[in-house]
């Protein structure tokens, strides 16, 4: 018997990351601006080209490239005319197109392929052989489950080299926009209004062979000679098939016009402006009669403003917002807020420490906003029911003398109408400080809070044998939430040259829920009133079991079979059994509850440096036992992956595991299994972490040649710059990238660098 590796065709060991993968790639972006004009008119033009290549390996074997080539243009115009003295118009063109060539599945698919490959069942490919010489395919390797031949197994590498995708992306956007002043009427009065529309649209073809999939048919240990045989010759082909993907074509219309007033009287500043807006979506494939039909809305909004001598403010705005969602007698909704602010810097009593203190000032907001984007977009007409009169699943069949089956269609109800459903509301204050040091400091700290109604939930508390086929919907939720947003700002440039400058962010947030849908249980623990809104819920993991022993004679656990090496969990209400009654809140909330980030930036002589950092706190995550258990036959949602998959073994894994050697009752993974245990994919605190992290987000460091240079070469600036994004990461979490969250055989966040040169005239 030989080890694997000793003979890469018949003990392989294939590292498929290496076979697929490069290291690295190149990428190329190149910008373009020009602007000029005169006094009637001006104009701005743009234009970019970003190419970006896969790291995918090719076979040359093939006549067609599989590695992913993405071509992305961009061109706008910007057009000002002055038609009038107090009348200008603009013109806006743009358009984004996206070539794409590249797997089928996509570069993300195929390293999801890569981490559910077995390693040591079969190679990549096998060499042309004496018996195969005339064969004009490449001949890769797979294996039969059973005693039948077939190619049953996925192989990652003739998923990529098998074909490639073409797709074409494409989004224009036109805008007309005019303005006039309306100052023969009153000073300070003008109008504007604007006309916006879209186009997207989105095409894919795919050309691919089946392959010819070869496995071991014998071995002679003497001459060390194998022989393979083809194991699916009337499936497999040689020539390039053709398959078309959707078709996607969408519009988007937006009409909005504007009424302003601004003027000053002396020490007294007023403003005010009215807005309507009408805005319109439209898919050509849709898919269904409810999506096909235009997503609209309109509304009419207003402020008005107040200030005494640029040192006391007010300020109030409205919303009067229409939605297609809801009934005729709630489809509008009347949404006011309200502000006020002191400028104390601006006090005759400030000037003497303004050197110190440039700016200080003070403001309060309270209002009420309204939300409509409730529900899914294919359930959006909550006052119309949604019946099915030829539904299958609801048939009656009758029989007849013969023996032969009739059976005619019945109705089934995906929806009830509710014509009390209405807006979602939020009541939201604001209280802020904003402040500047020695005019070069900046400070602004933020208090906010916010009270939830009407949130959309389905009833819980109607009973099952009420008889109802679809879930029953109404406003009766709330929530609350709190917290504080603090941002800086430093720039300082000294008299030798240097500069030095700074930012940096914090927020914390948190929320909760004040009233939820949920039945009344008998342990208070379990409902989610007073928990976070993304808060965790799960079982409480005491260790594993030593034995089976010790499995028989604990609580009983309800997730299927179960015994030593598999989790045990806490009996949290004492009733000799584990259910979801023993469910209780555990970690922090999914979303995170502080989110920050700061950066540097620095230069001296032409010469500059940046360096930024961003991370979360505050948050948890579930390592998710489906899809890293090791040997697994885990498929993600929507996947149509061919031949079986098995989970490869994580190192962290594989170095700390229970086994009847070594029963170890903390080990990282319980007892394997080629299937995943239902038991232990529970959610609970065994694979629960901590989600915080810090990373360095950005490095740049640049040069600009000198002016005279510059002048010499004919250019307005001249700057060659490098970049890296994602360098590394401190987190208490190590077995993988923190950000890829649950799972570590997922794709893994990139590390990118950049070398550029930027180019004015």
């Amino acid at each position: 018997t030989g080890q694997p590796g000793s003979n890469p065709y018949l003990f392989p060991a294939n590292d498929w990351r290496e076979i697929m993968f490069k290291d690295n790639t190149l990428n190329q972006r190149a910008n373009l601006n020009i602007s000029g004009g005169g006094g009637v008119a001006r104009y701005f033009v743009s234009g970019s080209l970003n190419k970006d290549n896969g790291i995918l390996n090719v076979d040359k074997r093939n006549n067609f490239n599989t590695n992913i080539d993405l071509k992305s243009y961009t061109l706008r115009s910007n057009v000002d005319i002055d038609v009038t003295k107090t009348t200008m118009l603009t013109v806006r063109l743009s358009g984004n197109f996206d070539d794409y060539t590249g797997p089928i599945t996509g570069g993300a698919d195929m390293y999801k392929m890569v981490m559910r490959s077995n390693p040591v069942l079969f190679p990549a490919y096998y060499p042309v052989d004496e018996d195969h010489k005339f064969v004009k395919h490449i001949m890769f390797g797979n294996a039969s489950r059973g005693l039948t031949p077939g190619a049953d197994y996925l192989n990652p590498y003739a998923e990529m080299t098998k074909g490639y995708k073409e797709s074409s992306r494409s989004l224009m956007l036109a805008q007309l926009e005019i303005k006039q002043d309306l100052k023969m009427i009153t000073e300070g009065l003008s109008f504007n209004a604007m006309m916006n529309t879209n186009r997207t649209s989105y095409f894919d073809v795919s050309r691919f062979y089946n392959p010819y999939y070869y496995g071991l048919g014998g071995y002679d240990v003497f001459s060390d000679q194998y022989r393979v045989n083809v194991l699916n010759e009337q499936s497999a082909t040689e020539y390039l098939g053709y398959s078309e993907g959707p078709k996607q074509l969408s519009s988007v219309f937006y009409l909005q016009s504007i009424l302003n007033y601004a003027r000053n009287f002396k020490k007294h500043g007023l403003s005010g402006m009215l807005v309507y807006m009408m805005q319109q979506n439209l898919s050509a494939n849709a898919g269904n009669l409810q999506l096909s039909l235009p997503f609209r809305n309109l509304g009419l909004s207003g402020r008005a403003t107040y200030n005494y001598d640029g040192r006391y403010f007010a300020e109030f705005n409205f919303g009067y917002n229409g939605s297609e969602r809801f009934y005729e007698d709630k489809r509008f909704g009347f949404f006011p807020s309200a502000g006020v602010a002191w400028s104390i810097s601006n006090e005759k009593f400030f000037e003497s420490i303004k050197p110190v203190i440039s700016s200080l000032r003070l403001r309060a907001t309270y209002g009420l906003i309204g939300n409509d984007a409730i529900g899914s977009p294919s359930d959006r007409f909550f006052y119309l029911s949604n019946v099915n009169m030829n539904a299958g699943n609801r048939a009656a069949f009758f029989g007849r003398g013969d023996g032969a089956t009739n059976s005619l269609s019945g109705v089934s109800v995906s929806r009830y109408s509710n014509p009390d459903i209405t807006w979602e509301t939020a009541k939201k204050q604001n209280y802020a400080l904003e402040l500047s040091l020695f005019e070069a400091f900046n400070l602004r700290a933020e208090y906010f809070s916010e009270k939830r109604e009407n949130i959309l939930m389905t009833r819980e508390s109607i009973p099952t044998t009420m008889g109802f086929s679809a879930p029953i919907r109404a406003n009766v939720g709330e929530a609350s939430g709190r917290g504080a947003d603090i941002s800086f700002d430093y720039q300082k440039n000294f008299s030798n040259g240097l500069w030095l400058s700074g930012l940096g962010n914090f927020t914390y947030a948190v929320s909760k829920y004040e009233v939820f849908e949920e039945p009344t249980y008998k342990e208070s623990y379990r409902t989610r009133v007073g928990s976070a809104i993304s808060q965790n819920f799960g079982y409480i993991a005491e260790r594993l079991f030593i034995d089976d022993e010790e499995a028989a004679n604990s609580p009983m656990q309800s997730f299927g079979q179960y015994g030593g090496g598999d989790i045990k969990f806490t009996d949290v209400n004492g009733d000799g059994k584990i259910t979801t009654a023993d469910m209780v809140p555990i970690g922090n909330p999914i979303t995170p509850e502080v989110t920050y980030g700061f950066g540097i930036s620095g230069g001296f002589k032409g010469f500059d440096a940046s360096v930024f950092f961003q991370g979360l706190a505050n948050e948890s995550f579930w390592m998710d036992p489906a899809a890293t258990s090791p040997f697994a036959p885990y498929r993600y949602d929507g996947e149509a992956v061919r031949g079986v998959v098995s989970n490869q073994v994580l190192k962290a894994y594989a170095d700390s595991y229970w086994s009847e050697d070594r029963q170890d009752v903390t080990a990282l993974w319980p007892r394997l299994s080629t299937t995943v245990n239902a038991n232990n994919a529970q959610p609970s605190t065994w694979f629960m972490r901590d989600g915080s992290f810090l990373r360095l987000k950005q490095v740049e460091v640049g040069y600009a040649l000198p002016v005279n240079v510059q002048k010499r070469l004919g250019t307005g600036n001249f700057r060659i710059y490098a970049n890296a994004s994602n360098l590394f990461t401190f987190s208490k979490f190590k077995l993988w990238d923190v950000e890829m969250g649950g799972n570590g055989l997922g794709y893994p966040v990139q590390r990118v660098f950049n070398l550029g040169v930027n180019v004015s005239f």
